[in-house]
């Protein structure tokens, strides 16, 4: 036997195109949303409990999820019935795992409990099988050398809800081989997720490693008296622009699950992780969040509200820090470098920029000041900065380095070819909002774009298939405005989303998923909007208690009509694509899934056409729009001009000739 077949197994799974049966082992809802998104996938599922109620209430959820995916357009009804067909519900164990390529366990998160699923597994699964594991803190390590193929075992930690969440944590055993993680991670792709390997096996990984110490943080705030859960929940949501607050966040997650988590870690990693009195004692009462009805808040009497001016400057550090310091212990380690765990964060946990971003821009010497006058005021173990925080305080300065690079983005990807330029909104973790880093990007971008004489057409879109934009980000905004700071973000956005509406270049906008608020603002600056039919388009501010602030009370009326645009902002109310179509703002719908195609196709027919002539013909319209006669003026002029280009003598001679015009610019 070669080295490789001493790691891996005569006849292993050694790629992901030898994979066509997943066994998932437990039906709850994990369990469900994996086998779920691996039928979605194609293929083949065993989802597997220990009795019948739970199997079947397992696939009697997944059968709901396809037929409301089905319904709101996200898969065809044909898709939803063909992976329903692909799922056997089951509970033999050796019904489900005998034919298995890949074994996905997925049951409580008990080490005993999983050790024991192991050695029954073992008895049962083929040789050529790879074992996952979907633990979120426990050590792949330990439960791999319970088996007979350590080499062929790793975590693949998914997130909550499978089918909506992209991140993927692939987390390697002290004795995982290199192959088994590669085909790991092209599964995770195939699935349609996000990999982000975890280099070590360390308690939490990424994401619980750093958020659940936030947590317990956020607890000890409140536990010391040093604020209140009003503060604390307001500076997380609205002062770091975080999805929740933090004890929202714990109700969500559930306390004790929180409270094991932390345990697990304090007993792993040390007195930095000792759990905060103040979440043993809701477990102790039975308030462990959302799913008993009460936790830090009572969800049987309004549920959450979290104020959005009890925002203070000190937490929002001290939170900061917390995080700053787990991140570099996370590096320091070589578990993940800090591109990692950021992406990690923002796929996993939605944060709108991850911690190293958010920790570089509050300055690293900031943070460690912050924890030594914690820990010299307290004594805990959790403000002891680690050496690798402070080092990198010291030298870098920052997690990230700064390239000062002109054409790197933070929130946009930008492809060119064929005379496009494709700017891609590219923070599907936030399902592609606007924040001032988006604002700024796209600014800069269009600027490039519009100096390169090979670029002929913008194409705007959003990465991934659920947002064009869903719009502003208002969290971030609430966080950082005041009412005189608010005129001038309006004016800035205002200015920008102009300089895309007067471009010389022709912008198509092509639109998949939610185009709202912010979002829609910038689409109707673009001179033309495809959409697939299961977009959804509204201008929701009055719902906020706001107005549209980028131009919509002004340019949409220009496209639908004074009454439509009244109609659209003052309802508040959603619209679907063909809606829109009969409204005139969106040009053309096409099938979901198609978008791609059909907007590169246009958007190459336009870059063949006479660049002088689209600009003139924008710079006319635009004019025109308050002033028929200016329009009409600017017209002949711009008419005059046009016709003593090279670009309409060639037009002319294509004309005569038969043939395809090749327009110059000139």
């Amino acid at each position: 036997m070669d080295t490789a077949d001493a790691a891996t197994g005569t006849g292993a799974i050694r790629s992901v195109d030898d994979i066509a049966t997943i066994a998932v082992l437990g039906a709850g809802n994990m369990g469900h949303g994996i086998a779920e998104v691996a039928a979605l996938a194609g293929f083949d599922v065993s989802l597997r409990d220990i009795d019948d109620d739970l199997v079947q209430a397992g696939y009697d959820q997944i059968e709901w999820s396809l037929e409301k995916l089905a319904e709101k357009d996200r898969i065809t009804s044909a898709d939803a019935d063909a992976a329903l067909e692909r799922i056997d519900p089951v509970v033999d164990l050796a019904a489900a795992v005998d034919d298995a390529d890949v074994v996905v366990e997925v049951v409580p998160e008990k080490m005993e409990i999983k050790k024991d699923v192991y050695a029954a597994v073992e008895e049962h699964a083929p040789d050529r099988a790879l074992f996952v594991t979907n633990t979120s803190s426990l050590s792949i390590t330990e439960l791999s050398r319970e088996t007979d193929r350590p080499a062929r075992f790793c975590g693949m930690h998914f997130f909550n809800p499978p089918v909506r969440m992209r991140l993927v944590e692939v987390i390697s055993g002290a004795d995982t081989a290199e192959e088994t993680l590669s085909t790991v991670e092209a599964l995770a792709e195939r699935l349609g997720k996000t990999p982000v390997r975890v280099h070590k096996d360390s308690p939490g990984f990424i994401v619980n490693r750093v958020l659940v110490p936030l947590l317990n943080e956020a607890a000890w705030v409140v536990e010391s008296g040093d604020g209140t859960l009003a503060e604390v929940d307001s500076t997380t949501k609205y002062g770091l622009g975080l999805p929740m607050g933090s004890f929202e966040l714990a109700d969500q997650v559930g306390i004790d699950v929180a409270l094991h988590v932390l345990e697990y870690m304090h007993d792993r990693l040390g007195e930095a992780y000792e759990p905060c009195p103040l979440l043993r004692e809701q477990v102790d009462a039975g308030d462990l969040g959302r799913k008993s009805g009460a936790g830090f808040y009572d969800y049987d009497d309004g549920g959450v509200e979290i104020p959005t001016d009890q925002i203070r400057a000190d937490l929002r550090e001290r939170l900061l820090a917390v995080m700053a310091n787990e991140v570099a212990g996370l590096v320091s380690a070589d578990v993940a470098d800090a591109d990692a765990i950021d992406r990690a964060m923002q796929l996993g946990a939605g944060f709108p920029d991850g911690p190293a971003t958010l920790a570089d821009s509050a300055g690293l010497e900031t943070l460690v000041a912050r924890l030594d006058t914690l820990h010299d005021e307290t004594g805990a173990a959790r403000y002891d900065a680690v050496a690798a925080l402070r080092d990198r305080a010291e030298t870098d300065g920052a997690f990230h380095e700064r390239t000062g690079s002109e054409t790197a983005y933070d929130t946009l990807r930008v492809d060119r070819f064929d005379g496009v330029g494709h700017l891609v909104i590219d923070r599907p973790h936030r399902l592609n909002s606007v924040n001032v880093d988006l604002l700024a990007d796209l600014d800069a971008a269009r600027s490039t774009l519009e100096a390169d004489d090979e670029t002929r057409v913008i194409l705007l879109s959003g990465a991934g298939d659920r947002a064009f934009s869903a719009g502003a980000d208002i969290q971030r905004m609430a966080a950082e405005l005041d009412s005189r700071s608010a005129v001038e973000r309006s004016r800035e956005g205002q200015r920008m989303f102009g300089r895309f509406e007067s471009s010389p270049l022709p912008v198509v906008a092509a639109i998949d998923g939610f185009c709202l608020g912010g979002g829609m603002e910038l689409a109707t600056c673009a001179d033309l909007r495809l959409a697939t039919a299961r977009s959804t388009f509204g201008q929701p501010e009055h719902n906020l208690g706001l107005i549209p602030g980028w131009g919509g009370t002004q340019r949409l009326r220009h496209i639908v009509g004074e009454g439509r645009a009244k109609e659209i902002i003052l309802t508040a109310a959603r619209y679907d694509a063909e809606t829109m179509a009969d409204y005139g703002f969106v040009n053309e719908v096409v099938e979901n899934g198609a978008l791609d195609d059909r907007a590169l196709e246009l958007a190459r027919d336009l870059a063949a056409g006479p660049p002088v002539a689209q600009a003139y013909t924008k710079r006319v319209m635009h004019r025109g729009r308050d002033d028929t006669d200016a329009g009409l003026e600017l017209e002949a002029q711009a008419f005059g001009h046009v016709f003593g280009t090279a670009d309409a003598a060639e037009g002319i001679a294509a004309f005569d000739s038969d043939r395809d015009p090749e327009f110059s610019g000139e």
